[in-house]
C-alpha cells in the first residue's frame, strides 16, 4: 500500500542488501514515494543485490557501496545527500564467527556506528526537527534466561560472546549520543529473523539447503536451547512503524511469541521438507547430527514485546509454522538464489550491474 501522506525525505538504511535490511528497503521504496531511499552497503559476504532486483530501477531508490567504517566515506555522503533519517542495520551479525574474528566485529558493530552518529550530529546539530537515528540492536545483548522470564526493555545488559557484546556496545554509544548531543533517536532489540533472502550461515535457510541436497545438519550440544523467532516481514513491518510513530529516546523489543527449542524446530523443518519435496516421512530427520557445543552458548531468548503491541499496535502476522512453511516455500521456488549464494557466483551480481 503506497503512502502518499508523507512528506518528501532523503532516508538512509545501511545494510539494505542483508537479508533483514533488503526487505526493510523494499518495504519502504514502494510504500513511500516521497521518500529517497539510499541504501548504503559493502556487500560483504552476506549483502546481495539480486535482493533488491525488483527496486533497482525506482527513481526514489539509490544503492551506495561502501563501508560504514570509512569515515571520510560517511562524511562524503552525509554532506552529499543530508540525510533526514538513518536506519540502521548494517553490522557483522553471526556469532560463530564473532568468537573466530572478535575484532571485525567491534570494528563494524561499534566503530562503524559511531561513525555514522558522528556524521549525523555534524549534519544537523541542534536542528533536529523531522529528524531521527534509528538503530537496530538484538535480544542477545540481554544474556540468557533460565526456563520462565522474558527480556523486557528495562532488563540489564549482560551479553555473553562478542558479538552480543558489540552490539550492546553500540546501543550505549546511541543512548550516550541521545543524552549528550540531543540526537533524537529509537532503538530496538528484536529475537531470531527468518524468512526469504537469508545467507545460509543461519539455522534456517542453512538446514533447508542441507536436507535438499541430503547433507548432515548439525545440532549444537543437546538441541534444547531455546529462541524466539520472529518473520522478516513482519520485522519490516515493526520498523516501518517504530522508524515513524516511535518516541524518541525509547527502546522497543520485537519478538515473534514464537518459543522453539533448536531440535523441535528442526524436527518441524524436517518433517515440513519431507511433505513439501515428496519425500518418506523421517528422510530429513536422519540428517539430524549432534556436534560439539560452541563456547558461551546462551540457554534461552525470549522477548516480551508488549510494549510495540500496546504503543504502536505491532504483532506477529503469522504462526512460527505458517512462516516457516512460507520460508521453505520461497528457497524451493528460488533454488538459482541460494545456488548462487553457496556458491559465491552472487558476488558477481555487482560487478555485471554497477561497473
Amino acid at each position: 500500500m503506497i503512502d502518499k501522506t508523507i512528506s518528501k525525505k532523503n532516508i538512509l538504511i545501511t545494510g539494505g542488501a542483508g537479508f533483514i535490511g533488503s526487505h526493510v528497503v523494499k518495504r519502504f521504496v514502494n510504500k513511500y514515494p516521497a521518500y529517497h531511499v539510499y541504501n548504503l552497503d559493502a556487500l560483504t559476504y552476506a549483502g546481495n543485490l539480486e535482493n533488491l532486483i525488483e527496486i533497482e530501477g525506482k527513481d526514489n531508490y539509490t544503492f551506495l557501496k561502501g563501508d560504514i567504517t570509512d569515515e571520510n566515506y560517511i562524511k562524503t555522503i552525509f554532506k552529499k545527500y543530508r540525510f533526514d533519517g538513518v536506519i540502521h542495520l548494517a553490522a557483522e551479525s553471526h556469532v560463530d564467527r564473532s568468537i573466530n574474528d572478535p575484532l571485525a566485529f567491534a570494528k563494524t558493530n561499534i566503530l562503524g556506528t559511531m561513525i555514522l552518529l558522528n556524521a549525523f550530529i555534524t549534519l544537523w546539530k541542534e536542528n533536529w526537527l523531522g529528524k531521527r537515528f534509528y538503530h537496530i540492536s538484538t535480544d542477545e545483548v540481554y544474556g540468557t534466561l533460565g526456563e520462565t522470564g522474558l527480556f523486557g526493555e528495562t532488563t540489564p545488559y549482560d551479553p555473553n560472546s562478542p558479538y552480543s557484546a558489540s552490539k550492546a556496545s553500540s546501543d550505549h554509544f546511541v543512548r550516550a549520543y541521545g543524552e549528550t548531543y540531543n540526537l533524537p533517536y529509537v532503538i530496538t532489540n528484536c529475537s531470531n529473523n527468518y524468512g526469504a533472502n537469508q545467507f545460509p550461515e543461519k539455522l534456517i535457510p542453512l538446514f533447508i539447503n542441507n536436507i535438499i541436497h541430503n547433507k548432515p545438519l548439525p545440532v549444537y550440544g543437546d538441541g534444547n536451547y531455546t529462541r524466539d523467532w520472529l518473520y522478516v516481514v513482519d520485522h519490516a513491518i515493526a520498523i516501518d512503524l517504530v522508524f515513524h510513530k516511535g518516541i524518541d529516546k525509547e527502546t522497543y523489543n520485537i519478538g515473534g511469541f514464537n518459543e522453539w527449542k533448536n531440535i523441535d524446530l528442526v524436527k518441524l523443518l524436517c518433517r515440513q521438507m519431507d511433505e513439501k519435496l515428496n519425500r518418506k516421512e523421517g528422510s530429513s530427520a536422519r540428517l539430524i547430527t549432534y556436534v560439539k557445543d560452541r563456547p558461551g552458548h546462551d540457554l534461552r531468548y525470549a522477548i516480551d514485546a508488549t510494549k510495540i503491541n500496546k504503543e504502536l499496535g505491532w504483532s506477529p502476522s503469522v504462526t512460527f509454522e505458517e512462516g516457516l512453511s512460507k520460508t521453505i516455500d520461497w528457497y524451493l521456488a528460488n533454488e538459482k538464489w541460494l545456488g548462487n549464494v553457496t556458491s559465491g557466483a552472487y558476488q558477481e551480481y555487482y560487478e555485471l550491474q554497477y561497473k
